[in-house]
């Protein structure tokens, strides 16, 4: 994913919150599981960065013919 502070300060620290959904075989939406990881901060003022990230969901709630997907991510910085 990449970052990008528009502003003129740098970003000192934040959290990025990751909504993983688990379809199951028919396209119904089970369940939603929240991630939170940190921002790869600082980030200076009109720069971006890249972080890569791992999001994990025990194998008990995906069982066989389910998948996940990842469908949103919303950053908060300070």
């Amino acid at each position: 994913m990449a970052f990008t502070n528009t502003g003129t300060k740098p970003a000192t620290s934040g959290t990025v919150t990751f909504s993983t959904h688990i379809i199951g075989a028919l396209g119904i939406d089970w369940a939603t599981i929240t991630t939170t990881q940190p921002l790869p901060a600082p980030i200076p003022g009109g720069t971006a960065k890249t972080q890569t990230y791992t999001v994990c969901v025990d194998s008990w709630r995906v069982p066989l013919g389910m998948h996940v997907e990842t469908q949103k991510a919303t950053a908060t910085w300070r």
